[in-house]
């Protein structure tokens, strides 16, 4: 019975430890951390996390979703126009900010295996988002794919390494 015992608590406890640790990291249906918590995890999404908020969209980025983001890091949003993040964020401007933000979210799941197979998805916000792969790199619109397949409740997320901003003239207009 000791041997049991002893069993049980050097080699199962801390099995069902890794294992719950794991689950509560992100990823797939058995992930705790949906989209926003596991960026507001990460100090090198600060900058696109304040802007979820400033835009409004904390709440529909925890809801059930599934989405697939498309993530600019702090650097992404570094290499835009100066003034042009801290304008984005003011009040007046939230309808354009959430043009952008939106523009960088897509229905559903997709994984890298299946972005090299497609060349566009439409993003929530309306407009195509176009994809590319070639030696061994993806890119959408002028953005590198820098990490993939973050897993999350609600979705899954990919670092990019620029902010996409949509083209269309009509529905940034309208936004």
């Amino acid at each position: 019975m000791k041997f049991i015992q002893a069993f049980i608590v050097k080699v199962v406890s801390p099995l069902l430890l890794l294992a719950a640790f794991t689950a509560s990291a992100g990823g797939g249906y058995g992930y705790k951390k949906d989209i926003v918590d596991i960026a507001a995890s990460n100090q090198d999404f600060s900058t696109l996390v304040a802007a979820v908020k400033a835009a409004g969209l904390v709440d529909t980025l925890k809801s059930d979703g599934p989405f697939t983001v498309f993530a600019p890091t702090n650097e992404a949003f570094s290499k835009l126009p100066a003034g042009t993040v801290e304008n984005l964020l003011k009040p007046e401007n939230k309808d354009k900010l959430t043009a952008i933000l939106t523009y960088h979210v897509v229905p559903g799941k997709i994984y890298a295996k299946q972005v090299v197979k497609i060349d566009s998805a439409k993003s929530v916000q309306g407009g195509k988002i176009d994809i590319s792969a070639a030696n061994g790199m993806v890119k959408v619109d002028n953005a590198n794919v820098i990490k993939t397949d973050i897993k999350a409740s609600n979705g899954v997320i990919h670092v990019i390494d620029t902010v996409i901003i949509p083209s269309d003239k009509a529905t940034m207009a309208k936004h």
